[in-house]
């Protein structure tokens, strides 16, 4: 046996591996990032589609563990954080390049990634800002890079802080870049968490298209964008679960095959950070995205205390 056929052994007996409930979303991550840089991912090119449809696929089976009022109250009373949030973040995101002497593309998307919804967001307005090739990896890559330190930084300060898991879902929904890094984040903190944290992520993912949208007016651009269909799935399951509640031990199992699913997609994230993309990611950029991200992390949680999510 070769040493090609070894590694894809060994990467197929690691995604076996973080289907098992005793393994943690981190665990995943970790083993996944440590797999790509020392071994090297042998389904590079792949491995990244994958984990995309394993994780919307994740998203809509989380939705049958919420009825639809519980999607309501957590989203309604974070809808005016996202809506200042963003607006914040896009201001400060702008300020900061500038100051940095970040490439204008480069800048926005990262502040536009940071501001929504990650990855989905910078690839919804690359096309309207016209961004080159070089623009849209760096963006990519700098989200990526802290997307990953995210998803182990956050439950460790949410215990150190003692936040309980409603403030500490909301806390990741609305500061941590992608849906896999709230959710991960989340899951790995409490069932509650990965509720709330869910659901937030997803009503802020929804502002991708009305920004988009005002972008393009503004850029004179005719990109369009519409709904991402996870989210619409994510809704169906959860209004399903409400209209037919007698089924309720069916939609535990499918919410619990979920959870663990995101865990095996953790893995394949954490397998896509190679060193060529390390690489690809610049200092200023860099320094951009960090800044911007604690910014935006410290006041929606100083907010978020001082209201008194609960």
């Amino acid at each position: 046996m070769n040493g090609e056929n070894l590694k894809k052994m060994l990467f197929v007996a690691c995604l076996v591996a973080a289907a098992s409930p005793e393994v943690s979303t981190a665990m995943a991550l970790v083993t996944g990032v440590l797999f790509s840089l020392i071994l090297g991912n042998p389904w590079h090119h792949v491995s990244g589609r994958w984990s995309k449809m394993l994780l919307q696929v994740s998203v809509v089976g989380l939705g049958f563990g919420l009825s639809l009022g519980e999607v309501a109250q957590a989203g309604g009373a974070t809808v005016y954080f996202t809506v200042i949030g963003i607006g914040i973040t896009l201001t400060l995101g702008y300020v900061l390049g500038r100051l940095l002497k970040v490439d204008g593309n480069t800048s926005a998307l990262i502040s536009f990634g940071t501001a929504i919804c990650g990855g989905s967001a910078i690839a919804a307005m690359a096309p309207v800002l016209k961004a080159k090739d070089h623009e849209i990896a760096v963006s990519l890559a700098t989200v990526f890079l802290l997307n990953s330190v995210a998803l182990l930084l956050f439950p460790a300060l949410g215990h150190w802080m003692h936040l309980n898991e409603n403030i500490f879902g909301t806390w990741a929904g609305l500061a941590i870049h992608d849906t896999s890094s709230v959710v991960g984040a989340a899951a790995a903190y409490g069932k509650q968490a990965l509720a709330v944290g869910t659901t937030v992520k997803l009503s802020r993912a929804i502002w991708i298209t009305p920004v988009v949208i005002a972008a393009g007016a503004i850029k004179r651009s005719n990109h369009r964008v519409g709904v991402p269909l996870f989210i619409v799935g994510f809704l169906v399951a959860a209004t399903i679960r409400t209209v037919l509640p007698q089924f309720h031990q069916v939609y535990e199992g499918a919410a619990s095959v979920a959870r663990q699913a995101l865990v095996v997609c953790l893995f394949l994230i954490g397998a896509g950070l190679s060193r060529d993309l390390l690489k690809k990611v610049g200092l200023r950029p860099l320094l951009q995205g960090v800044a911007l991200w604690f910014l935006v992390s410290c006041v929606t949680l100083t907010a978020l205390l001082l209201i008194g999510i609960r």
